[in-house]
């Protein structure tokens, strides 16, 4: 079982090599890709079931090393979840890649594969240093992405996005350091509670979650996402939404659990960030004029949604958090998604482009309208139970402010929602070229996302047990110490 821990990082890091020396054998990068994702996906149920079934944490110290030497991995069931909906969101877009074209251009297949294997690596390292390592693997492959599928204005974007990740990665970098200087370790079995006993990790501990909060596009550190996403292709910025950020989520998650031990003198700064994050999200989204411009600034805007659940730090509250990221991760990668159809069968996303689209592509309308109700919390969908066991978990300890909060975002988020559908999906179509451009490959994916948003909201009980069982392991963080640290 820990061999399938290596595998998500390994295999597609050396199909990507491999395919590196196939140029131009387009069919063969595909059908790679997509077999290695899958495979990804059957080792991250396969370890999906070993956390929260048989409540193992399997650890794999590459090389048979002993810790602190080895390279560790491990997998619960936070980091397990994280890895199976990442790879999903990656099947998804990979063969929406097929339709939009962006797979055709050079090397955008092994970049892919690179960039993920970064994402999977980081949920499942057990050690701050590898995660700075493996956050860079992932960054690297998205600056050419962003290059190489962007419009107009991608020099400028791309020097903000390149610019502002080196920052993050320096503060990054300075913070690992700091703690190894202050500690003599980066494990985070051996750094459990240091934070919160020893005010000088404390200290340094933030520099690592300020550079965190960087690369998760929190507020006040957020301006560059909406700068610079948008000019990528609508498939990227899927790909990017559903693996750069949510990493630095993660890992914010992830140390504030283990190296802070959930201090709760903390409590009152994340849920402060997290309610900024979702009131300037969801007003940058107001004013835009672009379908992927709007659900870029939403990005901003649900991210506070989940550190909202942190900021309380209650078993119900971090078990919703967990909840809202895996069904969120799906949801906007499906209005991505749809995007990115839109733009092939009318040449532009703007909201003043092509209309009728509920009328030629029925199937389309059908994915965003079920992911858009559930990113705005409507029922029966996925988005719906996360913001009502959200709003529960912040009723139990009256935060009342916090809920007060959650439900004006929430409107305000459908209004942006009905405004897409409006302009884009409604009314009569504006060429008749639209339904022959928008193929099955860009119209399935986007689908099979919104119904698993579906199944998530009326069959909640499997990923709920998943979601508690997370909470669990991040309320109480002994039973990972002891794996990791093998004490």
């Amino acid at each position: 079982m820990t061999l399938l821990l290596l595998f998500p990082v390994a295999g597609p890091l050396l199909v990507a090599g491999g395919l590196l020396a196939l140029p131009g054998r387009l069919r063969t990068h595909r059908v790679a890709a997509l077999v290695t994702t899958v495979a990804v996906l059957a080792a991250g149920v396969a370890l999906l079931v070993t956390t929260t079934v048989a409540g193992d944490i399997p650890v794999l110290r590459v090389g048979g090393w002993p810790p602190p030497v080895a390279i560790s991995l491990a997998a619960d069931a936070f980091g397990a979840l994280l890895v199976t909906v990442s790879a999903v969101v990656v099947l998804c877009c990979l063969v929406s890649a097929v339709g939009s074209g962006d797979d055709r251009r050079p090397y955008f297949l092994p970049l892919v594969l690179v960039l993920s294997a970064g994402a999977y690596g980081a949920f499942l390292t057990t050690d701050l240093f590898n995660l700075f390592v493996l956050i860079e693997v992932m960054l690297v492959p998205s600056y050419v992405l962003l290059s190489l599928t962007g419009g107009i204005g991608r020099g400028g974007a791309g020097r903000v996005y390149v610019s502002t990740n080196l920052l993050g990665s320096t503060l990054l970098l300075g913070g690992v350091a700091l703690v190894y200087g202050i500690t003599g370790a980066v494990g985070l079995g051996d750094l459990a509670g240091a934070a919160r006993d020893e005010p000088a990790v404390a200290v340094a501990g933030g520099l690592v979650l300020l550079a965190l909060g960087v690369k998760s596009a929190l507020v006040p550190v957020h301006d560059w996402l909406p700068r610079t996403y948008p000019v990528a292709s609508p498939v990227v910025v899927a790909i990017f939404s559903g693996l750069l950020t949510k990493v630095g989520l993660y890992a914010v998650i992830r140390i504030y659990a283990v190296v802070y031990g959930g201090d709760s003198a903390y409590h009152w700064l994340l849920g402060a960030v997290a309610l900024l994050s979702m009131v300037v999200g969801v007003l940058g989204a107001v004013g835009e004029g672009s379908m992927r411009r709007i659900l870029v600034f939403h990005m901003v805007s649900q991210i506070g949604y989940v550190l909202l659940g942190v900021a309380l730090f209650t078993a119900a509250s971090l078990a919703a958090a967990v909840y809202y990221l895996a069904q969120y991760v799906l949801v906007k990668a499906a209005l991505l998604l749809c995007a990115a159809a839109v733009r092939v069968g009318g040449g532009t996303d703007r909201l003043d482009g092509t209309g009728g689209l509920a009328v030629q592509r029925p199937a389309l309308a059908l994915a965003f309208a079920g992911a858009a109700l559930s990113l705005a919390g409507l029922p029966p969908f996925s988005g719906f139970l996360a913001k009502f066991l959200l709003l529960r978990a912040a009723a139990e300890v009256d935060a009342w402010w916090a809920m007060t909060v959650a439900v004006l975002v929430s409107l305000v988020t459908l209004l942006s929602m009905l405004k897409i559908w409006s302009a884009l999906f409604t009314g009569e179509p504006a060429t008749d070229t639209v339904t022959g451009r928008i193929g099955r490959s860009l119209v399935v994916p986007p689908l099979a996302l919104a119904v698993l948003s579906l199944v998530a909201g009326l069959a909640a009980q499997p990923l709920l047990a998943v979601a508690d069982t997370a909470a669990d392991g991040l309320r109480d963080p002994a039973g990972y110490v002891r794996a990791v640290t093998g004490r």
